[in-house]
């Protein structure tokens, strides 16, 4: 007698047709959909995709959900957005921080997002976002996984006192190491930065995830200097580079030298499409560059690429809805990656990608794994991309914490179907 189990999936591997049986919180197996196993309760796919839970490798939780605190950003320009959240922050509460948040992780896991890695400024003296982010992720332990990143996000060196507060936060219980080198007053500073922000890591045992490069200029160039000091300190596998949208505007040649030694350093690399493409190129007239990093080229040569959301209603972005989708719809058509093969790996950089640049352990969809997984009202994952579909299930250790009414519309048209559902229209054929 299994405690659960998911009838009639479909896998992102290809099989179809499978039943996932679900004990004491891990897939005890996943057989052909058979009628021979009994279980306390039965969730049928009806050959739909069964996904592990989406991953957010980037996001920015202490300032989500604030749109229109202290006033809306009326231009929707990226210095706007720093000035609002410089006027915000000598407001913010703790209880109102922990609210926001809180509310956004309901909405989080309506959408599949179990998983989730968060910015949290720490350039404010009073450390009001460290206690309420430390916080929260303690009361969300129970359904979501909280990472938690230092971020001096006035600048290491540029700001009064931030070499002192980071310390501070990772004393007081954040997970690791972030930094910005682009937004320190010059190149030379920003480098500085990275060392001694890779030695802090290095010391601490602690990974590394920096904003890096978030500019249009081709010369702002961290990236390598990160990569170089992930090397130094022996940190291969524990850094990740953020945005890195410098990238975009770079020449081919110095890119064609820079990717290799990413590759060697083993860095996770995290677009952020919906932010990227929003923000960049604003001095642009035409041709308009979109930002968003070399994703085809990085995922060539080997580099675990995974998707951030970034923001979700706040100084920076007035969309956002906590579908992780979303950001993979998104990132098919900046990144032109429209080929089967192409638009599996946005899915997988939305789920497995993410799992990897966390360093999470037991997930995924095999025997052993923890029971935490996703029913999509999809045939698979490029139906999944092109619907941003419909999550019919969330379960969470092998119980039910979320589920959606599959969607469907009424038509009242003579001599056409009274309904339509629009995982109906998948095209035929093996993908």
């Amino acid at each position: 007698m299994f405690d659960m189990i998911v009838k009639n999936a479909n896998l992102p591997d290809g099989r179809q047709g499978q039943d996932i049986l679900i004990l004491d919180g891990r897939i005890a197996d996943i057989l052909p959909t058979s009628d021979q196993h009994q279980a306390k309760q039965i969730i049928d796919a009806s050959n739909c995709l069964v996904s592990p839970p989406f991953v957010d490798p980037h996001f920015h939780m202490d300032a989500t959900l604030s749109l229109g605190l202290p006033r809306l950003n009326r231009s929707g320009t990226l210095l706007e957005g720093i000035a609002l959240w410089g006027e915000l922050k000598p407001t913010l509460t703790k209880e109102a921080m922990v609210e926001r948040a809180l509310r956004y992780c309901d909405l989080a896991v309506s959408q599949g997002l179990l998983f989730i890695r968060s910015h949290v400024d720490v350039s404010d003296p009073r450390l009001l976002t460290v206690e309420a982010m430390l916080e929260v992720r303690e009361l969300v332990k129970p359904y979501i996984e909280l990472q938690l990143v230092a971020f001096p996000q006035d600048g290491y060196y540029r700001a009064p006192g931030a070499v002192e507060l980071l310390d501070r936060s990772l004393d007081m219980g954040l997970d690791i190491v972030g930094g910005i080198p682009h937004f320190e007053r010059t190149m030379a500073d920003g480098a500085a930065s990275l060392e001694a922000l890779c030695r802090i890591a290095a010391e601490r045992g602690l990974p590394v995830d920096i904003h890096c490069d978030e500019t249009d200029d081709p010369m702002s160039r961290h990236v390598e200097t990160l990569a170089a000091q992930t090397i130094r300190f022996g940190l291969q596998g524990r850094v990740a580079g953020s945005h890195l949208t410098s990238m975009h505007s770079m020449d081919n040649y110095y890119v064609s030298k820079l990717i290799p030694l990413m590759a060697e350093a083993e860095m996770h690399v995290i677009p952020n499409p919906l932010i990227n493409i929003t923000l960049q190129g604003r001095s642009d007239t035409y041709p308009k560059r979109r930002g968003m990093t070399r994703v085809p080229e990085l995922m060539a040569a080997g580099i675990n690429v995974s998707f951030g959301h970034d923001c979700a209603m706040d100084p920076w972005y007035s969309m956002g809805s906590g579908d992780m989708l979303e950001v993979g719809h998104m990132a098919i058509h900046v990144a032109q990656m429209t080929s089967i093969d192409a638009r599996k790996q946005v899915f997988d950089a939305l789920t497995v990608n993410s799992a990897k640049t966390l360093g999470l352990e037991g997930y995924g969809l095999a025997r052993g794994c923890k029971a935490d997984m996703v029913v999509l009202q999809a045939r698979d994952q490029l139906e999944a991309l092109r619907l941003k579909a419909n999550r019919l299930f969330v379960i969470k250790a092998g119980k039910v914490i979320a589920e959606t009414p599959r969607r469907l519309s009424s038509l009242h048209l003579e001599g056409r179907p009274a309904q339509v559902d629009s995982a109906d229209y998948a095209p035929t054929g093996a993908i």
